[in-house]
């Protein structure tokens, strides 16, 4: 008689926070058979998440283009021609309209990328302007602007700053292949950086750049034993843009991606994972299973910096059918506000016909 297969123990075995995974732990994950994998990812997820919400945010291109680096699959690189109009950094009124467009349309959280190696010092008071002026709508405020000093990092945390996006992309290893204007070594410079001025992390990768299953346990590893874990994962799928150098990469096999995100959500428990470039292309199945694998953020909207995305309402079509709602976003202004939320919450418990009440028994 055939002996029946383990299934993985995920809330004995997964599930709490760790800073010391190795190559052959990772590759172990991602060698489960795809049903085990998706299964351990699910029951994590739901042990520190609403596996029914999706945290809804929107992505704007401040400034487009002309930028210096050479990485090999971005179209805002200047070495590159991809028909790319340039555009210079876009006035803060301009900015602030976008960032209510978005809330109107249910976004949660409000992104702002510059086509920077860095910013320069005459840049830094109309971004910390935009950080204060979109803030002020009541919206999560996010950056991604190159790499970082530690004053610049302090500047934008003094203005308010909730996010800094700075992406590892791959692995140490495959690294070099991708880019050679900046160092692996620069990219943990700016994600230290923003983290000691007090801002959460968003970092994340790419999958589909020619990286092998080694170079995604690499990128995982890096991001998973950082100090502290990274408040947001972007788990991007390569967009091939003509005249960039992936341009005529082979199609990543999906279920390859939705591998990634499970792995990403095991090792990350607390992370918000995020569905990111690529989704475009990605079909309302294929984005389901990376529901169920663990992601839990979205970008919504036309467009990411310069790459299609899905449309706003296909977005929330494809919610409604799966019953999916966009995590709400509460914005605390003092202690007491935070006291009468948490008050509520123990209140609504206590009033649930299943609450048990430990003190009275």
């Amino acid at each position: 008689m055939t002996a029946k297969p383990q299934m993985p123990q995920a809330t004995s075995v997964y599930g709490e926070v760790r800073h010391d995974w190795n190559r052959q732990q990772v590759l172990d994950l991602f060698a489960l058979p795809f049903n085990d994998l998706l299964f351990t990812a699910q029951q994590v997820h739901r042990q520190h998440f609403d596996a029914n919400r999706v945290q809804v945010s929107t992505l704007c291109s401040i400034k487009t283009g002309a930028c210096p680096e050479d990485c090999t699959y971005c179209p805002q690189s200047a070495r590159y021609d991809t028909g790319l109009e340039r555009e210079k950094l876009m006035k803060v009124e301009k900015v602030v309209e976008e960032a209510r467009a978005a809330k109107a349309g249910g976004a949660t959280r409000f992104c702002m990328g510059a086509a920077w190696r860095s910013p320069k010092k005459k840049d830094m008071p109309y971004v910390t302007q935009m950080v204060k002026e979109v803030k002020s709508l009541g919206l999560e405020t996010c950056m991604t602007l190159g790499m970082l000093t530690d004053e610049q990092a302090k500047d934008l945390a003094d203005a308010g700053l909730d996010y800094y996006n700075h992406n590892l992309d791959t692995s140490p290893e495959y690294y070099g292949e991708i880019i050679t204007t900046r160092t692996y070594e620069d990219r943990l410079t700016t994600l230290g950086n923003v983290r000691a001025a007090g801002m959460k992390v968003c970092a994340g990768g790419i999958i589909g750049l020619g990286e092998g299953e080694k170079d995604r346990a690499g990128l995982l590893i890096q991001l998973a034993n950082l100090p502290d874990h990274p408040e947001s994962v972007p788990i991007n799928m390569l967009v091939k843009v003509a005249g960039t150098p992936l341009a005529e990469n082979e199609d990543l096999d999906p279920f390859e991606f939705i591998r990634c995100i499970a792995v990403a959500r095991i090792m990350m428990p607390k992370s918000h994972v995020r569905l990111s470039a690529g989704r475009e292309s990605m079909n309302d199945e294929m984005q389901s299973l990376a529901f169920l694998a663990g992601a839990n953020s979205i970008f919504y909207g036309e467009k990411l910096l310069t790459t299609g995305n899905p449309e706003a309402n296909k977005d929330m079509q494809l919610f409604a059918r799966l019953g999916i709602k966009p995590e709400e976003y509460q914005q605390y202004q003092d202690e007491a506000s935070v006291e009468a939320d948490l008050q509520a919450q123990i209140t609504e418990q206590q009033n649930d016909p299943f609450f048990y009440d430990a003190a009275k028994a």
